[in-house]
């Protein structure tokens, strides 16, 4: 049936004006983040199975690892574009990356098939722009650069590499690609630490001529 002029529409469940509806807590993004969470201790059971060098198993040991990267590609950009950023998916994701790439590395030094001074050179790399990032919170927000990009995109070939048993000019190709992901993870840290101290500086700068013109 048609409504008159005077007739009044339906009421809508909506926010205030102009105001945006809050993102459900179970949207893509988010979903894709406890996915790659959940792969976690599955891919950690698959590299250590039959010994933890049987190359079936750890071709699917890798699948596991390459489904859990791809998550990690597309949440992140689907939650921006989508407007799906949520307070679960901003501390979820930078944990679901560092847990997934966290435990192959430690994984792969447990079986002999990495060194363990790559292991720790990269996870104190991650704790400590980690530590950073709360150190500089107050003042602003770091945004990730090309080179950190290229960083996440090498460590992850590479270590993927490093889960299949691969011999041959692929085990070399690997170790070369890995040696540019510890220069990269390097580099990068650095510059990051040098972002975070100027902008720490201008931020607390700042601050204080805020302070002495309020107290004028």
């Amino acid at each position: 049936m048609s409504r008159g002029p005077g007739a009044s529409a339906p009421a809508q469940p909506t926010g205030d004006a102009g105001t945006p509806p809050v993102p459900s807590l179970w949207n893509i993004a988010n979903v894709l983040t406890m996915i790659r969470l959940l792969l976690v201790p599955v891919f950690v059971l698959l590299l250590f199975a039959d010994g933890g060098h049987d190359p079936k198993w750890r071709s699917v040991a890798w699948a596991s690892f390459a489904i859990a990267m791809i998550t990690d590609l597309f949440d992140g950009e689907l939650a921006r574009r989508k407007g799906l950023v949520t307070d679960f998916g901003k501390i979820a994701d930078p944990i679901a990356d560092k847990a997934i790439m966290g435990a192959a590395l430690i994984g792969l030094s447990v079986l002999g098939d990495l060194p363990w001074w790559v292991t720790a050179v990269i996870l104190a790399r991650e704790l400590g722009i980690t530590v950073m990032r709360f150190w500089v919170i107050h003042y602003g927000v770091i945004p990730a650069s090309r080179g950190g990009k290229l960083k996440t995109l090498t460590q992850g070939i590479a270590v993927g590499m490093y889960v299949l048993e691969l011999t041959g000019w692929l085990a070399t190709a690997r170790a070369l690609l890995m040696a540019v992901a510890v220069l990269l993870t390097v580099g990068t840290g650095l510059d990051y630490v040098r972002q975070a101290i100027v902008l720490r500086r201008a931020g607390r700068s700042e601050a204080g001529r805020t302070k002495e013109a309020t107290a004028k």
